[in-house]
């Protein structure tokens, strides 16, 4: 069973939160131009709690949406048929600074898909990306404008995010995976031999 390692739980979660909609209200004096994109799944709820935390710090309401990324993955040719998520955009991109969410930033593939996708319904004047937890290991050039928690990880380890929407807690847990351990083979017996059985006396012949 792989090893265990809480690293944000339900009252950091919503601190980081917290700090991450401030840092866009700082960035973004033009409050009425923000939306809020979360990314299927793990950004969803994310970009939920996001916008309403900017609506207590502006005083109206922020417009959120999601999007799924399925069909815009560069690894979609090796992998299963995707389970297809509903993309949701109630509001007009152009012109708009967008604000994509996602759980968990690692080699910006994702990133990269999401921003594919919303070129798809329009074009937003400056897209931003915040995340909940930034574990590094990129393999594209795009970095997060908002991170909550920025870690030093390996490849062999996953950083798993639980939210209460879904999970019914609040809790980012690091993952170690183990490999099992290798069996040894076991010593061969040597096989055994049978042994003729001693012949009886012979008969003389008369």
């Amino acid at each position: 069973m792989p090893d265990r390692t809480v690293l944000l739980d339900a009252k950091a979660i919503h601190r980081v939160l917290t700090r991450i909609a401030h840092e866009i209200a700082e960035r973004n004096e033009a409050s009425n131009s923000v939306a809020i994109v979360g990314v299927q799944r793990g950004g969803i709820h994310l970009a939920e709690r996001l916008g309403a935390l900017l609506k207590g710090i502006w005083g109206h309401p922020v417009p959120v949406g999601h999007v799924d990324v399925s069909m815009h993955r560069d690894d979609l040719d090796s992998k299963a048929a995707p389970n297809i998520q509903p993309t949701l955009l109630p509001f007009d991109l152009e012109g708009r600074t967008v604000v994509v969410v996602d759980d968990v930033l690692f080699s910006g593939r994702t990133t990269r898909a999401a921003l594919d996708t919303l070129n798809d319904f329009g074009r937003p004047r400056r897209v931003q990306l915040a995340v909940l937890v930034d574990r590094g290991h990129r393999e594209l050039p795009i970095h997060a404008d908002y991170a909550g928690r920025t870690l030093t990880t390996t490849r062999d380890e996953v950083v798993q995010v639980l939210l209460r929407e879904e999970d019914g807690d609040d809790r980012v847990v690091l993952l170690e995976r183990t490999l099992p351990r290798e069996r040894k083979p076991r010593p061969r017996s040597p096989a055994k031999t049978t042994r003729p059985a001693p012949a009886g006396p012979r008969r003389r012949r008369r």
